[in-house]
Order: structure tokens, then sequence, then C-alpha cells
């Protein structure tokens, strides 16, 4: 079988968190049909010739259209953000899982293109998800940049809701999900901040400048949140004091310059490890 390839999967091999096993043989040639570079998973052993059937397999499983073409969708591993959508066929398909780089198919020029081929803002796949019916995919990865091409984070910036009640205020948001859309409001309270104070300062405000008074609710917050469990208090309760740990905690995140994108990409990288190892191992 043989896939689109581009120069970023000749690093296949020395990656250890790729879909690929890394002593599976890839070498690069150009197709006599076409001027695009192809990478062939050449058949050293019994355990390649099977993966290549399971690729076959899964990929003869996917409920192509007339076309040959099925929705893919790029979201963001970490924020939960869909960061754009286009289509897939075969060739597309297969490239992303070799090249782990989130790879379409172009309707209009009836060519393959990986994002961010011209920009350098690849979106990094860590997985891709099918659908219940086996006609749409996720392609669920890390971006290196903006996704869309004027520059939004992701292409999804326009709520109809705000096109509909006003104008103005229509195409100037991204598509957040609750997390993401209080770290925006909090930024928003920091850049605010070093304006004059006009009237009574806001509860953000007021924790955004005085570190005192910020470290000082984020123990009383937490301790208020062990104290659920001590004292057996009601679930609802127990969501509650995360949410307050939460909101204070992400106050100080700001303060640092720390998204909590940040903090998610470190969680995600110690799934893969034994708790007690990673923090034996973390820097003094």
């Amino acid at each position: 079988m043989a896939v689109s390839y581009n120069a970023l999967a000749q690093s296949l091999q020395a990656r250890s968190n790729c879909f690929v096993p890394k002593d599976l043989c890839i070498k690069q040639r150009r197709s006599s049909s076409r001027s695009s570079s192809v990478v062939v998973f050449a058949a050293s052993n019994d355990n390649n010739i099977a993966l290549q059937a399971k690729v076959d397999k899964l990929l003869d499983g996917i409920k192509w259209d007339d076309k040959g073409l099925a929705v893919a969708i790029a979201q963001n591993v970490d924020t939960g953000a869909v960061l754009m959508q286009g289509f897939a066929n075969r060739e597309a398909l297969s490239t992303t899982i070799t090249s782990r780089k989130a790879t379409f198919f172009s309707r209009s020029r009836s060519s393959l293109w990986t994002k961010g081929e011209t920009s350098n803002n690849f979106i990094n796949v860590l997985d891709v998800y099918l659908d219940c019916d086996r006609d749409s995919i996720i392609y669920l990865g890390t971006p290196d940049g903006p996704t869309c091409h004027t520059g939004a984070e992701t292409c999804y910036y326009t709520s109809v809701f705000d096109q509909l009640n006003s104008d103005e205020a229509a195409g100037n948001k991204l598509a957040s999900t609750t997390l993401y859309s209080l770290e925006s409001i909090i930024s928003k309270r920091k850049e605010e901040s070093s304006a004059p104070q006009q009237g009574k300062p806001s509860w953000t405000r007021r924790l955004l400048t005085d570190d005192a008074l910020l470290c000082s609710k984020i123990r009383e917050e937490a301790d208020e949140l062990c104290r659920t469990l001590e004292d057996t208090e009601d679930a609802s309760r127990t969501a509650s004091e995360m949410a307050d740990v939460l909101y204070h905690s992400m106050v100080l995140l700001s303060k640092r310059d720390v998204k909590v994108e940040d903090v998610l990409e470190v969680l995600r990288k110690r799934f893969s490890q034994s708790g007690i190892d990673e923090k034996q191992n973390r820097t003094k």
C-alpha cells in the first residue's frame, strides 16, 4: 500500500509515540504517475504485513461518499476547540496516520494538502477518531499556531446568535468551552487592571492586583474543598468548592502568564507514566 508522503514522515522511526511501530521500514520514492512523493510500507516481516492489512481494513470500513471523501474535523486535544473542517480521502487519512500531521483532500484543487505546509502552523495529530456511522473523522491533536488563514486560533469565531442580536458583536469571539471562556474573561480583566479604576473594582481585578489576597483565597478554597470530603458533604457542595478552586487558580495562572492549555499539556504527558515515577523525576 502506498500513501501520500511529506518530508515530516522521515521522523517516523525516531518517534516513540507514533501510530506506526518504529521498526516499520519506511522508504521514499517518486511516483511514476505524478510528481508527489509517496511512502511505502516495506513488508520486512510478518508484523508489517499484518499492520498493512489492518490499515487497509480500517480504510475499507469507512463510508466514503460517492466521491471517495469523508468529513474530517481537526480538534484541539487540550482545549476541545474545533479548529477546522475539511475533507479526507483514503490517501489523506493514510498520510495523517503515518506523518502525524493533519492532512486533507482539496476538492477545488483535487489534491492532498497538509495543514501548515505553507504557514508551518501544523496540526500535530495524537489520535484519530471515527464516528459511530464511520462516515466522519476527527483529527485530535495540538496546533503549532493559529489554524485559520485569518490568523484566528480556529476557523470558528462567528457566533450566529451574536449576528442575530447585534452586528457589532458578531465575528469577534472564538467558539470556546466553559473553561476557556472563563480564561478569556480573566484575561480581559487583566488587561483592564492597568487602566485607571472607575467605580468599585470587580473581584477578579482585586485578585489580580493583590497577590496576598489571591494566595490566601486559593488556600482557603482548597481547604474548603477538602472539608467536603472530610465532613461527607453533599456532592453538589464539592462541585461548588472545586469551581472556586479552579477560578482562583486560573487567576493566578493569568498573573503568571500561564495558559490552561499549558497545564493540560503537562497532564497529558503524564498519562503514560507512573505518578510516583513522574514526581521523582521532577526538576528540583
